[in-house]
């Protein structure tokens, strides 16, 4: 059983095959990976990328490029747009609850406290920071950022995303001659390099909070 499985790893389809169904499928998965957060995007894309480092075609990584970052600031903008109806609206939506839902009280915090310091440039730190997107998006929504400038500040946040994590398939792609070792590479460094952060914030525990001013309670 195991055999079977590493051949299927390893027996990638003809190159034809590989970017008539890859790209559209790297756009449709990063898409919905900007909506649901269970879809590892970074991973997909640095696979992606170590397949197309070892295609013959010369635009094979520029489609790669050209797919993940569309997919992504198409899924942004679609997000943002569910969260704007949600603030306008009375009752809310289920589109702006699942967005407080994903995103801690202390991380909203210093997300808004960021924007007002750093306007629309903190958009692009935040999608290169794992798990530092959605309280950034939640931040401008609750700030009433209008859609076509949070489009404008996301564009070269997901151009800077999608680079990034495409180098990482392509370090993966270059270290190994065969695809499927790469593309094992690629993903385990993308979980290293998506895990690592929330992982030291668990360890360091969480921040004190301000000391409350000393003097008897007020009635």
């Amino acid at each position: 059983m195991i055999d079977r499985l590493l051949a299927a790893v390893r027996e990638l389809p003809p190159e034809s095959t590989q970017q008539a169904v890859g790209y559209p499928s790297l756009f449709v998965l990063v898409a919905l990976g900007a909506l649901v957060p269970v879809v590892p995007t970074g991973a997909i894309v640095s696979s992606a990328a170590v397949v197309a480092f070892h295609q013959t075609s010369p635009f094979a990584l520029l489609f790669v490029f050209l797919a993940a970052s569309s997919g992504a600031f198409l899924g942004d903008l679609a997000l943002y747009w569910l969260g704007r109806r949600g603030v306008r609206s009375r009752n809310g939506s289920r589109g702006l609850a699942a967005l407080r839902g994903r995103a801690a009280p202390e991380h909203l915090a210093r997300a808004q406290e960021r924007l007002e310091s750093h306007r629309v440039s903190v958009l692009v730190l935040s999608r290169l920071v794992p798990a530092g997107r959605i309280p950034v998006m939640l931040a401008c929504l609750l700030a009433g950022m209008p859609l076509r400038r949070f489009a404008r500040g996301d564009l070269p946040a997901c151009l800077a995303w999608a680079a990034t994590y495409q180098l990482i398939g392509i370090l993966g792609g270059s270290l190994f001659p065969e695809p499927w070792q790469g593309v094992v590479a690629a993903v385990l460094l993308t979980v290293l390099v998506s895990g690592v952060p929330s992982l030291w914030r668990r360890l360091r525990g969480p921040r004190p909070g301000p000391s409350a001013p000393s003097g008897g309670e007020h009635a």
